[in-house]
């Protein structure tokens, strides 16, 4: 537990791109995310006693985090950007705090307890909002996903998992010019891309190349190394899966990202 001020700076500094990762996964978009992120970081400029002495400096910093976010009314992205209304009518729909509970389990690995003390209520009461936020989350919306991915084996756990929760997979692209050629013939309604790809192009490249011929489609990276895409210093992602990645990871990076999709050809 950090007990001085430079420890509190260390701690805060190693957590503040997975920090950064979950607001933008939240709130659905990267502007919206970073700025709840950037003003927990003020809160605790100001009170740093809220992390000293903390038993775990992360779950500190996510309560604080939630702290911020609750008392500005739980905001997501702005309908007319990243979110759309149709997104925002089925947010409406769900049990209050259940996706909060579910990405802070599947994609930033709490536990049931470090949950409950983010979030102010009991590990039971946690669990419960995990289970029901992938009931929720999974039968709402269904769409076409496109993996671009380089192994085949994880190619077909990605697609294998994309379509057990109810979504169609538009096909697998191993370069980016086959990512682009894919995109073209048929239009997804989110992306799942490996930043890596088998003849060293690099799967950011073609996010990019298709995102220049459709607007507002949803992506989610999986990278070995997630920090590295988080430094602010660059456009980045709102949805990131760490490599090894888990069945739970992907099924809920996909429903929230689903979520957020600014497409007419999702069907509710």
């Amino acid at each position: 537990m950090p007990s001085s001020a430079s420890e509190l700076a260390l701690n805060v500094e190693v957590n503040v791109p997975f920090l950064r990762r979950y607001a933008r996964a939240l709130t659905g978009s990267q502007e919206s995310g970073d700025r709840y992120a950037a003003a927990t970081l003020e809160a605790i400029l100001e009170d740093g006693d809220v992390l000293i002495g903390a038993e775990n400096p992360k779950v500190a910093l996510f309560h604080a985090f939630h702290v911020v976010w609750l008392s500005a009314g739980a905001p997501v992205g702005d309908a007319d950007t990243t979110l759309s209304a149709r997104a925002q009518d089925h947010m409406a729909g769900l049990t209050p705090n259940s996706r909060e509970a579910l990405l802070l389990h599947a994609i930033e690995g709490f536990t049931e307890k470090e949950i409950g003390m983010i979030m102010g209520t009991e590990a039971g009461e946690a669990a419960d909002l995990i289970d029901i936020a992938r009931k929720e989350m999974e039968t709402s919306i269904a769409g076409k996903v496109m993996v671009i991915e380089d192994e085949a084996i994880i190619a077909m756990d990605i697609s294998a998992i994309v379509a057990e929760v109810g979504h169609k997979v538009t096909g697998v692209a191993r370069t980016r010019a086959e990512a682009v050629e894919l995109a073209a013939a048929d239009r997804p309604d989110l992306i799942v891309a490996d930043i890596q790809l088998a003849d060293n192009s690099s799967g950011i490249d073609a996010v990019n190349d298709i995102l220049g011929q459709f607007d507002d489609l949803p992506v989610i990276f999986i990278t070995a190394f997630p920090e590295r895409l988080l430094t602010g210093k660059r456009p980045e992602p709102a949805f990131l899966i760490t490599k090894p990645f888990t069945e739970d990871q992907v099924r809920s990076a996909v429903s929230q990202a689903m979520f957020f999709a600014s497409t007419e050809t999702l069907t509710a």
